[in-house]
């Protein structure tokens, strides 16, 4: 089988003549180009690719340029695997992997047994980094628990909920990281209370028995905090609204982007975190600055909040190689762990030797009224969600 794979890299690698000259820095893209998540790869590997032609331009990483080798996983784990030793056999310095933990680890795992780094496009769960992958893996994301944490917050600050009722996805970890946070930091809140909790699954045709126990409550709630993704989440609000719920609703970031928002016509009172609004109203010029770089190349402006990190990961990445002066995978780590709040158009980032993502961050607060999403607000939690709490 690894004769086989081999092969397979040899012929990927003569796809790309000049990825073995030895002046050029090898990154290697094992993603979905295909399937359900390239949804998700497609816009970050975009941006990442506009920060890659920026550094070139820009005179190249070491006095070198960067070049680009890719491989499908096609949205399978088994064919992740092999994407990264494609990628791995085709020189790559570095490994960038789907931005979903559960089907982006496999080719993370071939990276970190091969001493390489990688970075998620965006995954979203604590695993994704030294938890679940080893102390060479990183992602540039915001926790999805930070995401649960400052709904909680921003709902309790900004609407006054007191009430909350938790409807859980089940279906993949990073639904169960926005609960995880929402429980943890409405516990924190005084004078609030959960009124309870259920789940579901992301493909379930009807939540009609979850429906039914929130609308048997004493009171209603004053929020619902959902967790899930497209299509399951669409499915679960328009239920929520079809049955007269009314509550304000919020998600993670799981489902920014107004792609949806037909299936659930006229929605209002619903709100989502997202690290940089792709609406044209976010406040800073650098990110409405990057979105028009992103429709240059794209042909569109990014669909999601998602395709932020492709180009964070890529921006700290070169800053870590820059100030070291290799890609060795040692000296790259290590750099980045010294990095505190280091400044980005998105914000600033922080690394540690225990967390490889970021567990506070300034969220853009974005809300759906009469179908329409903009941006209304931004909230920083106001304190970091513990490590105890997100291995949990």
């Amino acid at each position: 089988m690894r004769n086989h794979l081999t092969i397979a890299a040899l012929a990927c690698s003569l796809a790309f003549p000049t990825a073995a000259h030895s002046e050029d820095i090898v990154v290697g893209f094992a993603i979905a180009k295909s399937g359900w998540l390239e949804a998700y790869d497609k816009p970050a590997t975009t941006a990442a690719k506009i920060r890659i032609d920026e550094i070139n331009k820009a005179g190249g990483l070491l006095g070198k340029q960067i070049k680009i080798v890719e491989a499908d996983t096609k949205t399978d784990r088994e064919q992740g695997a092999k994407a990264g030793l494609e990628v791995l056999d085709a020189g790559a310095a570095m490994m960038v992997v789907s931005c979903d933990y559960d089907l982006g680890a496999p080719a993370a795992l071939t990276a970190e047994s091969a001493g390489k780094n990688s970075f998620f496009l965006c995954a979203e769960d604590i695993k994704a980094g030294i938890q679940g992958v080893g102390p060479n893996s990183f992602s540039p994301s915001v926790l999805a628990a930070v995401q649960g944490a400052t709904m909680a917050e921003w709902a309790n600050s900004k609407r006054g909920a007191k009430s909350a009722y938790v409807l859980l996805d089940t279906a993949i970890e990073y639904n169960k990281g926005v609960c995880k946070g929402f429980d943890w930091m409405w516990a924190e809140l005084p004078g609030t209370k959960l009124l309870g909790s259920d789940t579901f699954k992301n493909n379930d045709a009807s939540i009609a028995s979850q429906i039914t126990r929130i609308k048997s409550l004493s009171e209603k709630p004053d929020v619902v905090m959902l967790c899930s993704f497209i299509p399951g989440a669409a499915s679960a609000v328009r239920q929520l609204r079809a049955a007269g719920i009314d509550s304000l609703i919020v998600n993670g970031s799981a489902v920014d982007g107004s792609y949806w928002l037909g299936s659930v016509p006229n929605l209002s009172n619903f709100v989502v975190p997202v690290l940089a609004s792709i609406y044209g109203d976010d406040p800073r010029q650098d990110v409405r600055n990057f979105n028009e770089k992103y429709k240059a190349d794209a042909g569109s402006y990014p669909s999601s909040t998602y395709a932020y990190p492709g180009y964070l990961l890529i921006d700290l990445w070169a800053k870590a190689v820059e100030r070291v002066g290799t890609t060795d995978t040692a000296a790259v780590t290590a750099e980045l762990e010294k990095m505190r709040d280091e400044p980005t158009i998105f914000g600033n980032w922080t690394f540690s030797s225990e967390l490889h993502q970021q567990n506070t961050g300034l969220m853009q607060i974005i809300e759906v009224n009469d179908g329409k999403p903009a941006r209304i607000d931004e909230w920083t939690i106001s304190k970091p969600v513990p490590l105890d709490v997100l291995l949990k």
